[in-house]
């Protein structure tokens, strides 16, 4: 019982709640796993549905962690997932640089808002990540996508509210048992 009440919640952190910093070997361990779930082979409606984690996962840390997440590493998380990615080399690179300015921009915005709020504002984020990463490579001779396109910029949306929650979990301090 007593281990049960210093165990943090599964739920959104409250505003008047201080979480610990991030720790590095987190946010690295996180944008690992990205890579990981960006890689990972779809077909079908999965390959349609199926978010830009890298992106979702460095926006995340670009808004919660500003000290350790900004610009120059999304440029460097880009360079690699363009490696990794066998695209373009700097497309992503490009589309994450400006996925990050904007995320440093509307930082105290999107934090003001509940999580479902921030979605929205995240939905127009990787829209616009998206949309460099589609303009880099229409110029580049690519044909024009189907549709289907647009949709994973809102799937990473839906996902922000569960992304959230389950990455401030290992900040979330202990509950007092005086609670």
């Amino acid at each position: 019982m007593r281990l049960a009440s210093r165990v943090p919640s599964f739920a959104p952190a409250r505003p008047e709640e201080i979480l610990k910093p991030a720790r590095p070997w987190f946010v690295v361990l996180t944008l690992a796993l990205a890579f990981l779930a960006n890689t990972l082979p779809a077909s079908g409606i999965v390959l349609a549905l199926k978010p830009d984690f890298v992106a979702l996962t460095l926006l995340y840390w670009c808004i919660q962690a500003p000290r350790y997440v900004g610009v120059g590493v999304a440029w460097g998380v880009g360079l690699v997932m363009d490696v990794v990615d066998a695209t373009l080399f700097g497309q992503h690179a490009l589309a994450y640089v400006v996925l990050a300015y904007g995320a440093e921009f509307f930082r105290r915005r999107v934090l003001r808002f509940p999580l479902w709020q921030q979605a929205v504002q995240v939905a127009l984020l990787l829209a616009a990540c998206a949309a460099l990463v589609l303009a880099v490579r229409m110029i580049g001779g690519a044909p024009l996508p189907r549709w289907t396109y647009a949709v994973p910029p809102i799937v990473g949306a839906l996902l922000w509210p569960a992304l959230t929650v389950l990455l401030q979990w290992p900040q979330r301090p202990a509950r007092s048992s005086a609670l």
